[in-house]
């Protein structure tokens, strides 16, 4: 029997904000400012790793994508603009009748469903492409659900993968002063413990069956109120990429 990586608390703290995903100066404002530098560089890895023209129409048509911990739908929406067969799953019940609704006036078909990556894993199901974004700092074993992850991966997939850093400066942006000082998320969103360093990502990774072969950072400029990708600078937000080998 699979282990169960869910942590319940964890689960039950994005529930009691599941009608603001669509908000974009509600409790998700963050998630919001951040979604395009998040896409650019979902987009870039995927049409990199499956030769694909994003200047086309529907690019990723043929393309399989999971969405672990989908939310309210902020990726999977643009993943079907673009063409792909989208899964969004989500611990959180409360999360699938929000984002179920949205995509319906947005007319976009995106299959939601609350389930876990164990239950998905269970049943066979294979995706080329996973997004597990900002899921892994609220899960209760990450070597273990990113293991389930590459079992969800078709041979030759490509699982992108962001986070947060571990160090006093993420202590510092992600905790005193987005949850603290701006508000723009509720107290005790994040636990510091549960941060997680670039190198232990990609031992995770590594030791989940993965080839890691990108990482950068999701750096946020207060002079602009925007974000943008670097090579450099990792230490408070970062994303990854990882192929399963064939």
């Amino acid at each position: 029997m699979a282990v169960n990586t869910i942590d319940p608390d964890e689960v039950a703290k994005f529930e009691a904000m599941a009608a603001e995903w669509w908000d974009t100066e509600g409790k998700f404002k963050p998630l919001h400012m951040l979604n395009p530098c998040r896409l650019d560089y979902i987009v870039s890895q995927i049409a990199a790793e499956f030769n694909r023209d994003v200047t086309m129409p529907s690019p990723f048509k043929g393309l399989r994508i999971l969405d672990i911990g989908c939310g309210g739908g902020l990726l999977c929406e643009p993943m079907a603009r673009l063409g792909a067969t989208v899964i969004g799953a989500d611990a959180a019940a409360g999360n699938i009748p929000v984002a179920q609704t949205h995509a319906k006036q947005s007319g976009l078909k995106i299959d939601y469903r609350h389930t876990t990556a164990e239950d998905l894993a269970a049943t066979g199901e294979q995706f080329d492409i996973v997004l597990n974004m900002e899921v892994v700092e609220h899960v209760a074993d990450p070597q273990e659900f990113l293991t389930v992850c590459q079992t969800l991966l078709k041979p030759g997939g490509l699982m992108i993968c962001s986070t947060i850093n571990r160090n006093p400066k993420s202590y510092l942006m992600a905790i005193i002063g987005a949850e603290h000082i701006m508000r723009w998320l509720p107290k005790g969103t994040h636990e510091f413990d549960k941060f997680i360093t670039p190198d232990e990502l990609v031992e995770f990774i590594t030791n989940a069956g993965l080839k890691n072969v990108d990482r950068k950072g999701f750096v946020f400029n207060p002079l602009k109120w925007s974000w943008s990708l670097s090579d450099r600078d990792l230490s408070v937000n970062y994303v990854t990429a990882s192929v399963k080998p064939n």
